[in-house]
């Protein structure tokens, strides 16, 4: 009679649907709380994916989800995790590498030519939505290889989400094999560690780059990111596509504010400044620089 009970519960479940009152209450608390725009055309992605929640939560109706997550302990302990289920967190090792080419030779020699301290001169670097960490993995590498051949070179990384859940899987840096492809043969035999058993295929980044990159929690829509040390250069790509103009332009100012003066902004393929009142340069494509 239980496990009737329970498929009947699961039936009611799938079959619900959620309506147009409840969409616009979920997706205004969601643009409001981490500035992602969902128009009326997502609102089957959204349904698809908070129905996740619903059976986790042993909650029957979407009305019932509003109710509980705008409550104040809804609010406390559910936030996190429906974030964790909206957000998309594609990306890749090596992800746009004419951006890595442009780092190493470009924006690393200008930014240590200019300093008064030269190569001893400390980079700051920033992955703005590093999602499971293959961005500030590979930045980790790039770096790496670059302070090999130049003595006394520094640098830090700071990598930060607003999904506890990506940054968790970050943290570890496992990954399984297919995710690995984008590293060069000679790097993955360098940084990478092989599982012992071989029917298990995964790999972990080693515990000398683990080491490099601080994990943070981060929403990019806080009024202040917390960040008290400039950074010479931020990455931030295929983040801002979410966002609408107005929001894009909030975000982008405060990067510009937390840019040191010559540090650039890297930007994802389909991203542009085009239109937008940001005072930084273009010096390549997607790459811009703070001259003022």
């Amino acid at each position: 009679m239980m496990e009737q009970d329970t498929k009947k519960q699961a039936g009611d479940l799938y079959s619900t649907s959620m309506s147009m009152r409840n969409y616009r209450m979920l997706s205004d608390f969601i643009y409001n709380e981490v500035g992602i725009k969902l128009p009326p055309n997502k609102k089957i992605m959204l349904e698809a994916r908070i129905r996740k929640r619903l059976k986790i939560l042993n909650i029957n109706s979407f009305s019932e989800y509003c109710d509980y997550i705008f409550s104040p302990h809804g609010i406390e302990t559910e936030l996190i995790h429906m974030i964790d289920v909206i957000t998309t967190n594609k990306t890749d090792f090596f992800r746009e590498p004419a951006h890595f080419d442009y780092l190493t030779q470009t924006a690393l020699p200008e930014l240590i030519n200019s300093s008064a301290h030269g190569i001893h001169r400390k980079i700051r670097l920033w992955s703005a939505g590093c999602s499971t960490g293959e961005e500030p993995y590979t930045l980790s590498i790039v770096l790496s290889e670059f302070g090999e051949k130049y003595s006394g070179f520094n640098f830090s990384i700071l990598a930060t989400d607003i999904s506890t859940e990506v940054l968790q899987k970050a943290a570890k840096g496992i990954y399984e094999l297919e995710k690995i492809e984008g590293i060069p043969i000679l790097l993955k035999h360098k940084y990478l560690m092989k599982n012992k058993d071989k029917n298990k295929k995964f790999v972990r980044i080693v515990p000398e780059l683990r080491a490099l990159i601080n994990f943070r929690r981060l929403n990019l829509m806080d009024s202040n990111f917390g960040i008290e040390e400039p950074m010479e250069i931020i990455f931030c790509r295929n983040v801002i596509i979410y966002f609408d103009r107005a929001t894009q332009e909030r975000l982008l100012n405060k990067f510009y504010k937390q840019l040191t003066f010559g540090g650039y902004l890297f930007m994802g393929h389909s991203e542009t400044l085009h239109g937008l009142s940001i005072p930084l340069v273009q010096v390549a494509p997607t790459i811009y620089r703070k001259l003022e």
